[in-house]
């Protein structure tokens, strides 16, 4: 398993694959085929902390970063999945800074934050490297604010200055609805909300991110500023590999 906040805070360009499926398979092969991150999805997935911890095993066998999508700001979820050892959090619907140092003080050790401390689980090696992993856990440990309202756009400057938060993670469909642009990346307002986020976490030395519906739109979105995409998803690769096998055996 890999740490890669210092890289994303460099601005390097890291290429991400979205895990829906709450499968260890697909987590394995990602890792296998070479992404630089996965994001194992606990928001709009069907998984639990149980087919988490098969897929930060599965990820384990490679040099990739498995983060986890939680569903909601919560500091007990937080506690368990950094237990689990993920190598970072992604969160939704953070809007204000005040949520954003939420996200911070539940996912940070003291004295950043507010953390639970156990010696015992899989993230410090079952107790035989706690020392190591608790003084190297604030620094390594890469948070994802999601950028989805309207509101979170506005406070996007403000979300990006919290001290612990990496990463402005645009949310495209919920950001799309909130703000009533829903042609998407085909709206120029919908891309000059983009250049907005990009620019507030460009300013505080953060990186900028994004699930992208369509490989067409990579290069606008690395145009932008945009380094830490993802594109399509696990689901989504199986479906539609279904559909186009089915359409050839039916032609």
């Amino acid at each position: 398993m890999e740490y890669i906040r210092e890289r994303a805070l460099k601005g390097e360009f890291l290429a991400g694959s979205w895990l829906n499926l709450a499968s260890s398979l697909t987590a394995e092969m990602a890792g296998m085929v070479g992404y630089d991150w996965l994001l194992i999805d606990q928001e709009h997935a069907p998984g639990d902390n149980m087919t988490i911890l098969h897929q930060l095993q599965a990820a384990s066998r490679f040099p990739v970063a498995p983060i986890v999508r939680v569903p909601w700001v919560d500091r007990i979820l937080f506690k368990k999945i950094l237990d689990l050892g993920a190598a970072g959090l992604m969160t939704p619907y953070v809007q204000t800074p005040e949520e954003a140092k939420e996200v911070v003080r539940y996912a940070k050790y003291m004295p950043m934050g507010e953390r639970g401390i156990a010696s015992s689980p899989r993230c410090s090696d079952y107790s035989t490297n706690f020392a190591d992993y608790f003084e190297t856990a604030n620094k390594n440990l890469i948070l994802i604010a999601q950028i989805e309202t309207g509101l979170s756009l506005d406070n996007a400057e403000a979300i990006a200055a919290v001290d612990g938060i990496d990463v402005l993670f645009v949310g495209p469909l919920d950001l799309a609805i909130s703000t009533n642009l829903r042609k998407m990346f085909e709206d120029p307002k919908y891309v000059d909300n983009l250049k907005r986020v990009a620019a507030a976490a460009k300013k505080h030395g953060k990186a900028c991110g994004i699930l992208l519906p369509n490989p067409k739109w990579i290069p606008l979105l690395k145009e932008l500023g945009f380094t830490f995409i993802a594109c399509g998803a696990d689901g989504g690769y199986v479906l539609n590999s279904m559909k186009s096998t089915l359409e050839a055996l039916r032609a």
